[in-house]
């Protein structure tokens, strides 16, 4: 028998964060994971050109860690593709979530587990039986722990216990959330029934050769004959180009999603599950071989997993979960700008008017179905010279449920609507989402409490201020998360949340004695070059970088140099400004404007 503060069970993203958090905060802590690899999305899963999050104001908590070690390890640097600002290789992922586990004297890591037995004795989790090790070398283990956390991908923690949770669609009515279907859609038309969820993808991995692409169409009556239609053989495959010409393929239009009899995720047979898991890897490998088909072989299977097919990823990318029904629940309209402001959101209070907020979502929502793009409100705005999604807040009651109250949740299954979870799911909002519940769990031993019990305004105070990765609670647009001043204007913030301005700027008389960031203040990339010329508005909203030599469109993930690019009394002659290349995107990132 081991005995724990806290215990984990995941391989998901959040699971990891939650399990580093908890040690981290002082409660001895074991991970328990299915897989030998413990990052799920953003390792495991293959999931490695990240979606939102991107504005130097997000880049926060375990998220903004995680970005600055790749940063730090990459020598190509992260801007490698068209679909994210990010992009790298899977095993450079693990190596640093397995050396962050490692480095941990409080935190005990066992992969390769399947769930056994959940005890539970009067409202509460007690122990977790799992088998460990492979068909030639298992061993039983059994784990008593006060606090319990879910960061699988699936919710598998919480399908054991007595929690009431949710598995797919609610109806408009629920909620009243403007993009549901009604009761009488889901009660009559089949699609529903067919597709449970959102479609998750089997991740391969494709290797790109230096060589100049050709582009040779796919033959009628191919599978895949849409897949490039939209975007063209070569934008097809860079969306998800990562360092050193490895690609991710996890292509929505027509590509290697899977779509078919998804209930079998979460069926108790194993060997349904093995079934669908076995089809999903099919489809995706017939996918690569037809972009290898029709490139001449420009793309190749690539090698980034261990194992007997080093270009298929370790799991799925499980788009959904089973949710927990907490104490508050997210849906979609806590994820809109709040009257139509395009940046401006909503913070979560309780019955004192205290703000509740553990988390910041920043995803644009989306859900991915066969057939047509399911219609959705709109949560995006232009920014910095692209579109990216609007804040939103995540409340601490989200994470956990008075029926099981030692149970925290950590991955896509806390508590939100099916609608919400198309932009809740991402990986970097997971990653803090699984901090806060970590911290939370710690919080609760130290303070011999339930972790319903915690009070939030003391959870929220600890991750702004946690030593190694402080994590933002607030959607503050003004303050990068390298700015000096980043810490108090959270603070202030929570003093008076009312104060925070429709473009997420406190307001001057609670940033009166705050340096505010200038256009030349980002912390240097190594990727950056110093070029001369002129910036200059585009037709559709954008900005673009001329000089003699060539000409770029322009983004930025820095809220000053934003609004430099917005002020219409912006230079028209030539200045000297810090810029990253993506060739991909093709873009200009722009960090800094020197004169």
């Amino acid at each position: 028998m081991i005995r724990k503060d806290v215990l984990v069970w995941g391989g998901g993203t959040g699971g990891v964060s939650a399990a580093l958090q908890a040690a981290r905060s002082g409660a001895s802590t074991i991970l328990l994971t299915p897989g030998p690899w413990l990052g799920g999305m953003v390792s495991a899963a293959g999931v490695c050109a990240p979606d939102g999050h991107e504005l130097s104001c997000w880049q926060t908590g375990m998220w903004g860690a995680f970005l600055r070690e790749l940063h730090r390890r990459e020598p190509s640097g992260l801007d490698q593709n068209w679909v994210s600002c990010f992009g790298y290789r899977p095993q450079q992922a693990e190596d640093i979530l397995q050396r962050w586990v490692h480095n941990e004297p409080l935190l005990q890591w066992c992969g390769v587990c399947e769930l056994r037995n959940l005890s539970l004795q009067d409202g509460l989790i007690r122990r977790l039986d799992v088998q460990q090790g492979g068909t030639t070398d298992q061993q039983s283990l059994s784990v008593e722990a006060d606090i319990f956390i879910d960061g699988s991908d699936l919710g598998d923690l919480l399908a054991l216990t007595d929690v009431p949770y949710r598995w797919g669609w609610e109806a408009q009515e629920q909620w009243d959330e403007p993009s549901a279907p009604t009761q009488q859609r889901l009660n009559n038309e089949a699609f529903f029934k067919h597709q449970p969820v959102q479609s998750p993808t089997w991740v391969v991995m494709g290797q790109l050769k230096e060589s100049v692409p050709p582009s040779n169409p796919l033959p009628p009556q191919h599978p895949f004959e849409l897949s490039t239609a939209s975007f063209g053989l070569e934008r097809t495959i860079t969306y998800g180009r990562l360092p050193g010409g490895l690609v991710m393929l996890n292509w929505p239009l027509h590509g290697n999603d899977w779509h078919h009899g998804l209930h079998r995720a979460v069926s108790s047979d194993p060997l349904k599950r093995t079934a669908l898991a076995n089809e999903m890897k099919a489809h995706s490998a017939s996918f690569l071989s037809a972009l290898q088909q029709c490139s001449d072989g420009w793309m190749t299977p690539g090698k980034a997993f261990p194992g007997v097919n080093p270009c298929v990823a370790l799991m799925p990318y499980w788009r959904e979960s089973r949710r927990l029904i907490g104490t508050t629940t997210v849906t979609e309209n806590d994820l809109l700008p709040l009257s139509n402001d395009a940046h401006r959101a909503s913070f979560p209070l309780d019955a004192s008017g205290e703000c509740t907020s553990i988390a910041v979502g920043t995803y644009a929502n989306d859900h991915h179905y066969p057939g047509e793009d399911w219609p959705l409100a709109p949560k995006s705005c232009r920014w910095g010279g692209r579109w990216t999604g609007t804040p939103f807040c995540i409340p601490y009651g989200a994470l956990v449920s008075e029926v099981v109250p030692n149970l925290l949740m950590a991955d896509k299954g806390f508590s939100v609507s099916h609608m919400a979870n198309g932009a809740t799911r991402l990986q970097p909002l997971i990653l803090n989402l699984g901090q806060a519940a970590g911290l939370a769990a710690a919080l609760s031993v130290h303070r011999s409490c339930l972790p319903i019990e915690v009070p939030v305004n003391v959870l929220q105070t600890h991750l702004i201020h946690e030593p190694t990765a402080p994590a933002a609670v607030l959607p503050l647009m003004q303050w990068p998360a390298w700015h000096p001043h980043w810490t108090t204007a959270q603070e202030k913030g929570l003093a008076a949340p009312d104060q925070i301005d429709s473009l997420g700027f406190l307001a001057p008389s609670q940033s009166l004695h705050l340096d505010r960031p200038g256009l030349n203040s980002a912390p240097t990339d190594h990727q950056e070059e110093l070029l001369t010329g002129k910036v200059s508005s585009t037709a559709e909203g954008g900005f673009q970088f001329s000089s003699d030599d060539e000409h770029w469109p322009l983004i930025t993930l820095e809220p000053a140099i934003n609004q430099w690019l917005l002020q219409q009394d912006r230079s028209t002659g030539m200045i000297r400004v810090r810029v990253v290349r993506n060739p991909w995107g093709p873009w200009l990132r722009l960090i800094g404007v020197i004169d």
